[in-house]
């Protein structure tokens, strides 16, 4: 991916690690574009109260909306960027990028969650939606739902990975080797999901957020790990779980994609997504359908090495030989000029 040098691009999402606004701000930066990133969290910082109030009591509004939006606003008045990324709910209202597209600015939003997502859905977020040139969306299940709103150009781009983070790791981990490995939040269907794959099958390594919080998975949770850790976790387990989101509609998810580049042996859930990402089943990935299919299979691939070692370089060299870095995605998303 090159740029001209006059390029600038905005790009509006989560600071840090995996975040998939820091992936496409590294890209961006290796790519040769002059970026104004604005980093999403600052709309949400503020005292714990007020920010739960205006979460739960004000429709899952970003403490400083307001504020965020303008601030974007005003600066792209100022720098004249060509192109503008939101990535997943980015806090910008209607009413701003109606005045960032008057700037003659082309709006993309990368739609990374499912906006019709219970646990995230947002009045404010799903009336911006249409003020957007393009809407990429890395599920298939929201194209229809897109369309619907108003929004005037609907694409599928699925996720990738960020080839500074997702690597075979230069040493091996110290300790012990997990047997399984699943590295997620801790949702409730994939908390009944682990909760009975654990009783049938080999022990569980979880990374992620709130596993603590279940008395069948806390004993089994490391807590959040950083990307460097994970991508020794990952590397080391002779099975990596990949589990989609019920709530969120996924036919993948973003460790659909950094698992295989890290080198991972996969143990994949059935979706017609996966499907075409890996091709048939045994190939390059083992697919399971339930959590007891998935405990057997774990067990096949622990007993069978060499498998593990044809899985690992198949999954790799499918992802890693077909333009799926986020560098990719960034130069589908500058380059395509809507309908």
């Amino acid at each position: 991916m090159t740029a001209p040098e006059q390029t600038i691009l905005a790009i509006v999402g989560n600071s840090g690690g995996t975040n998939v606004g820091e992936c496409l701000r590294r890209a961006a930066s290796a790519g040769g574009y002059r970026l104004i990133f604005f980093d999403s969290l600052e709309a949400y910082r503020g005292p714990r109260i007020t920010r739960s109030v205006a979460w739960h009591l004000l429709g899952r509004r970003p403490l400083h909306l307001d504020r965020f939006a303008t601030d974007v606003v005003e600066k792209c008045e100022q720098a004249r960027p060509g192109i503008l990324i939101g990535t997943g709910t980015a806090p910008l209202t209607a009413s701003a990028l109606r005045a960032i597209r008057q700037c003659q600015v082309r709006c993309v939003n990368y739609s990374t969650d499912d906006p019709w997502n219970p646990r995230m859905r947002a009045g404010w977020h799903l009336r911006a939606l249409p003020e957007y040139d393009t809407v990429f969306t890395a599920r298939r299940a929201n194209i229809g739902d897109l369309r619907a709103l108003g929004c005037r150009d609907v694409r599928y781009l699925p996720f990738g990975y960020d080839e500074t983070l997702c690597r075979p790791p230069e040493r091996s981990l110290d300790g012990a080797r997990p047997e399984v490995l699943f590295v997620g939040g801790a949702d409730p269907d994939r908390v009944e999901f682990m909760t009975e794959f654990m009783r049938l099958g080999p022990r569980v390594t979880l990374v992620g957020s709130y596993w603590e919080r279940y008395g069948a998975t806390c004993a089994f949770t490391l807590g959040q790990k950083p990307p460097e850790e994970v991508a020794a976790l990952t590397a080391a387990a002779k099975v990596n779980l990949c589990l989609v989101r019920r709530a969120n509609r996924d036919g993948h998810v973003m460790r659909s994609y950094e698992m295989a580049a890290t080198g991972a042996c996969m143990l994949v859930e059935d979706t017609e997504e996966h499907r075409e990402i890996f091709g048939p089943d045994g190939e390059a990935v083992t697919y399971f359908r339930s959590p007891g299919d998935a405990a057997e299979q774990s067990w096949a691939l622990l007993a069978d090495d060499f498998g593990r070692t044809q899985f690992v370089q198949h999954a790799r060299d499918r992802i890693c030989n077909a333009n799926h870095t986020y560098r990719d995605r960034l130069s589908e998303m500058t380059q395509f000029r809507g309908t």
